[in-house]
């Protein structure tokens, strides 16, 4: 924890410009809903609907299998940006991956919003803000991370001077992202586990799920 406080407080403006641009990206994905045609938007709802129903259905090696392919998707998010920070052609990339990530969610909450107004808004809150809430946070440390250690390559590059090390700076970004997807493990658990009793709790209120019961 020691080494995530001193990260936060020597990047702050690497983790402003990485929320920004995260923001602008829910933005942008939330007003993408609105370039949807109406079969798009109504096929994308009764998606939703038939998801929410199979989780009455699932057994308990079902969970195990949700919960690996949820950690999968988490860890596989990682290792992309961990990989392009180790080149400095990639970062780039990584701000473009943060700014993707950013349009996901915003497009999610947007379609929930649209369809079913602020019933979907609350179905939003229950299914994907608890685990974002840490997830988003968690994706802004590693971004940062990769960031920091790629501008690091590029002045050591750039100055080329002998007193420029790469061991203790890669061994600081591979503990952090190590730490890190641990902690991307622990949101899997959550999101396999938990997420899907929030959403069954809100879920009787939204008009298409409610007609299926």
């Amino acid at each position: 924890m020691q080494l995530i406080r001193q990260t936060f407080r020597d990047q702050m403006n690497l983790y402003v410009f990485v929320a920004v641009l995260f923001i602008v990206g829910v933005v942008f994905g939330a007003l993408m809903v609105n370039a949807l045609s109406l079969e798009q938007q109504q096929e994308l709802s009764s998606y939703v609907g038939n998801f929410i129903h199979t989780m009455d259905s699932k057994t308990t090696s079902a969970h195990v299998q949700t919960f690996w392919q949820s950690a999968f998707d988490y860890l596989k998010w990682v290792a992309l940006i961990w990989i392009l920070g180790l080149s400095v052609v990639g970062l780039p990339f990584i701000l473009v991956l943060d700014f993707i990530k950013g349009v996901l969610i915003g497009f999610t909450v947007g379609l929930l919003a649209g369809q079913f107004s602020w019933k979907g808004l609350l179905f939003a809150l229950a299914s994907i803000a608890p685990q974002n809430m840490i997830a988003i946070p968690v994706l802004f440390i590693v971004s940062v991370a990769a960031i920091s250690f790629s501008l690091y390559m590029i002045r050591s590059r750039v100055m080329m001077k002998r007193n420029f090390t790469m061991k203790q700076p890669f061994l600081t970004y591979m503990t952090l992202t190590t730490t890190m997807a641990v902690v991307l493990l622990g949101i899997a658990a959550f999101e396999t586990w938990v997420s899907p009793t929030l959403m069954q709790w809100v879920a009787p209120m939204l008009p298409e799920v409610a007609l299926k019961h």
